[in-house]
Order: C-alpha cells, then sequence, then structure tokens
C-alpha cells in the first residue's frame, strides 16, 4: 500500500467517526406496529388537558418508536434529571459486577466496609446483603441522614437496623448508595464510568451525566441525567432481556431476577406501588414493571405487549399518568399490524408538534409598566437569597426580569405567549438552563413563569407593585416539601 492511499484511508476512517450519527431507536408509524393511532392520540390530549406538567414520552412497539413528543419548552436534545430512576441503572451496574465475579447477592456488606463498620455493630446489620440493599428491605425503619463530614457509607453503618434484614420493605435511597459504593469499591471506578463502556456506549447514550457524593462516589439513588430516547433504549434493553444488536449486554438471568418481585410491598390492586418490588424496579399492574423517578419519571416495560414508555414530568400524584397508560394506551395494542388511519395520524401528529406547557396569561404590557420600568426593589436578607429585583423593557416588545443575588445579576428574558430560553443562577445554585413566559395579570401585577427545563421544575413569581412596594410571592410546581415560598416585600431602592 503506498503511503498516498494510506493517508487517504487514514482520512476516510477519521471522517467517517467524525460524522458518524447518534444512535437512534428505528421510526414506525402506529398502526404499522399494532397500535392505534386514535389512542395514542387519546393519551396525549388527555395528558395535556388533565395533568399539571408532562414533559414528554416515547412509545417503542417492537423496537419501533411509533409515538414521541415534548411539552416547549422540553425537547429532546436536553437530558432530563431522572431522580430514583437512576437506581435502575445502579441496579444495572451490580448485575454486571456480579456476571464480572467482583460480588455476589449474598455477599454480607460489612465485607466490603469493614473500617468503617461501627464497633458495636448489631446482629442484623452484620447479616445485612447486597440482595437486601438492592430489594430495599435492609431492616432500617428510616433513611440514614448523610451529612457533610463522615463518609455517607459509614453514616449508612451507622443507622440502626431494627428488622432482621431481608423481612421489611421500606423504600431507602440511601441503600442504592451503597450499592454504589460497593460497585466503585470492587471495580475501581464510579459506577457512571463502569457503565459507559458496557451499557451507554452501546446503547448510543451520549454524555450522561451523574452526580457524586463528596467522596466522589456516584450518588446511586438519584442524579442520573439522560434524554427521553436514551431512557427509552434502556426499557428497550430490557424488554429484550439485555441482548442489544444481537450481543448480550446485560445477563438474560440478571434482568429476570431485578425485574421479577423480590419483596411484598402492599395488597391494593389499583395501585402501582403495591405490586412487589423487584432490585431496583417497581412491579406494575398489567404484568409491568418500571424504573421510576420522583415527579414522575419513568421507564415503563410492558412485556406482554412488548412495548416501551418512556416519561419525564413534574407531577405532584404520579399515579395519574400511570392510570392515563392503562385507561388511554393499553386499549390500543393489538396483536397484529392495523390499517392505515391517515386521519387519526395527521391529526396525532398536528397535536405532537403543538405540546406546549401553558404560557404565562394575561396582556403584553400595562398602564403600570412605564413608571415601573427598571425601578430596582431591594429585599431585606431571605432563604431565596434574592437581594434585588426589577422589571425592564426589551426590544422584543416583552419584559426582562432581573434578579440580583448572590450568584450576581441574572437577566431573565420572558417572552409572551412564549418560551424564552436562556439560563440562570437562582437561589445560589448552580448556573441552569431555563425558559420564561411573562404576561401582565392585571394592571399592577405581572406574573413570571420560569422553567428550569433540565429538571421537573417550574417557577412562578407573581409581583404585585404597590406604590415603593412589590410584594413577590414564587410558587413550584413540585416539591420534597410545601410548593410555596413566603412572601417577600421589596422597596425601592
Amino acid at each position: 500500500m503506498t503511503k498516498t492511499l494510506s493517508v487517504l484511508l487514514a482520512l476516510v476512517c477519521t471522517f467517517a467517526i467524525a460524522v458518524e450519527p447518534t444512535k437512534s431507536l428505528p421510526r414506525s408509524s402506529p398502526e404499522a406496529q399494532g397500535v392505534s393511532s386514535t389512542a395514542v392520540l387519546e393519551f396525549v390530549q388527555t395528558a395535556d388537558r388533565e395533568l399539571s406538567s408532562m414533559h414528554s414520552f416515547m412509545l417503542v412497539r417492537h423496537g419501533n418508536v411509533v409515538a414521541e413528543g415534548w411539552w416547549s419548552p422540553y425537547n429532546a436534545e436536553t437530558r432530563h434529571e431522572l431522580y430514583s430512576l437512576s437506581k435502575s441503572f445502579t441496579s444495572t451496574a451490580i448485575g454486571l459486577a456480579i456476571a464480572e465475579g467482583k460480588l455476589t447477592l449474598d455477599d454480607e456488606i460489612s465485607k466490603f466496609f469493614p473500617d468503617e463498620m461501627p464497633a458495636d455493630a448489631s446482629a442484623q446489620l452484620k447479616a445485612m446483603r447486597v440482595r437486601d440493599l438492592l430489594s430495599m428491605s435492609t431492616g432500617q425503619t428510616s433513611e440514614a441522614k448523610f451529612g457533610t463530614t463522615d463518609p455517607w457509607t459509614k453514616t449508612f453503618l451507622a443507622h440502626t437496623v431494627t428488622h432482621k434484614p431481608g423481612t421489611f420493605f421500606m423504600y431507602n435511597t440511601p441503600a442504592t448508595y451503597m450499592c454504589s459504593a460497593i460497585v466503585q469499591k470492587q471495580t475501581s471506578t464510579t459506577v457512571l464510568d463502569y457503565l459507559k463502556p458496557r451499557l451507554f456506549d452501546p446503547l448510543g447514550i451520549q454524555d450522561p451525566t451523574w452526580g457524586t457524593s463528596p467522596q466522589g462516589i456516584s450518588l446511586g439513588g438519584y442524579g442520573l441525567n439522560l434524554r427521553t430516547e436514551d431512557i427509552a433504549k434502556f426499557g428497550q434493553l430490557y424488554l429484550q432481556r439485555g441482548k442489544w444488536n444481537d450481543k448480550q449486554l446485560v445477563p438474560a438471568e440478571w434482568i429476570d431476577r431485578a425485574t421479577s418481585r423480590q419483596v411484598s410491598n402492599g395488597s391494593n390492586p389499583k395501585s402501582d406501588w403495591e405490586q412487589g418490588y423487584g432490585y431496583q424496579f417497581w412491579r406494575c399492574r398489567n404484568g409491568s414493571y418500571r424504573g421510576d423517578g420522583a415527579f414522575g419519571q419513568y421507564c415503563v416495560v410492558i412485556p406482554e405487549k412488548d412495548a416501551v414508555l418512556a416519561i419525564t414530568s413534574g407531577l405532584k400524584d404520579m399515579q395519574l399518568v400511570l392510570n392515563l397508560v392503562w385507561d388511554k394506551l393499553l386499549p390500543g395494542f393489538e396483536n397484529q399490524p392495523l390499517a392505515p388511519d391517515n386521519e387519526a395520524a395527521h391529526q396525532l401528529q398536528e397535536s405532537l408538534k403543538q405540546l406546549s406547557l401553558p404560557y404565562a396569561e394575561g396582556s403584553a404590557s400595562s398602564g403600570l409598566a412605564t413608571s415601573i420600568d427598571k425601578r430596582r426593589y431591594e429585599f431585606a436578607e431571605n432563604e431565596q437569597k434574592i437581594q434585588q429585583i426589577s422589571l425592564e423593557k426589551n426590544h422584543r416588545g416583552g419584559f426582562d426580569l432581573i434578579i440580583e443575588s448572590e450568584g450576581g445579576e441574572q437577566r431573565i428574558a420572558c417572552g409572551h405567549k412564549a418560551w424564552t430560553r436562556g439560563t440562570a443562577q437562582l437561589g445560589g445554585s448552580p448556573k441552569q438552563e431555563l425558559a420564561a413566559s411573562g404576561a401582565w395579570t392585571s394592571e399592577s401585577e405581572y406574573t413570571a413563569k420560569l422553567c428550569l427545563y433540565s429538571t421537573p421544575f417550574c417557577l412562578t413569581m407573581r409581583l404585585q407593585f404597590k406604590g415603593d412596594e412589590v410584594l413577590l410571592d414564587t410558587e413550584a410546581n413540585v416539591g420534597f416539601g410545601s410548593t410555596k415560598r413566603p412572601q417577600l416585600v421589596g422597596r425601592v431602592k
């Protein structure tokens, strides 16, 4: 081979690598895969009308994406915070480490952390095994509270174990962290890095991110950020019992164990939280199972229908969206392809194109707008860390909401009857992607909706102008505690 030819081949190979597209799931029409477009349309329209904050969904049947949609400003490209759906990925890491001989289900956790066991370790703690962490049956009756001083593993091991492990179910996020710590202990790499060549790269999942503890251990029980299609790919891998492109990525035996009922967690036939729990997977009604995160982050696998459903959302009542799946979507599945339904398919596609979270409702301006333009209102010290706030007319015909806080000045452009994208650093948190919509809801009140669209959270901020004062009320769509913040009173500086 000549030197010139070698150089040309090298350039071709380099170019091929550079332009290789992201590996996506194949697309198909609903009817071609035995799904009614009418049923999907009813699911979408009902979710849009009745649920407070759906963000995305992707329906996969027979390995093909048959419907997908994002409620603006959420989109296909942005990774979404998964919360406890992360647990199912940590479980997968445990299954792979077992297959590689790094540990077993029956290993006692004291084996991995002998130097962090309490001196007076109870018999129950000494009996706790890897399988007990996975099945949320550690025997503890409350969660360990992790801090910033002691290693989190040591804090977990010091937490009281009341029951014999394996006999008492209690949802326990710190237990999943311990699974992550065990994988790192046995492989000398974080769960994120461990899964990259074994799971993420083969599935074409690009640039996943996962938060870590102060000790540099992947959080395990939460903190993973993925795109909607990444969630769907993960579900499809499990539906295919660990096989992907004719390669067995995850042992089929592990898939079966992890998704089967390992422990009882209730008996209510109408609740998808009382159908049994596996190894970091919930059993569901209708012979299904799921990975599941706070506020409605779902990877639902329906083996009897050869289907997967990925959902991201910001919901207070997580059961409602699963009810819609069973009531609206499931009846639309058939065992054979359906005749084309062009009208329903067209209506579905048009509906999917128009999905959006509600904008701030009201007028583009008010009679008061000119007098308060660029006026700065100053706040006393507060938990929201807001120091000053002001409204300023912008060249787009709307307003910029300007917030001065510990992170400096944040200028947030608010679209009128539209979402305007940007970034902001609110409340001392890191800079985040944000989209904003604003309107005058009365002559003296301006409402801004701020959507942190890589998370489940949207904030509604209402500014009521009264003379030299502004009253600020802030409320989140969802939260782990109260969603309403205390009212703040700002005064003209």
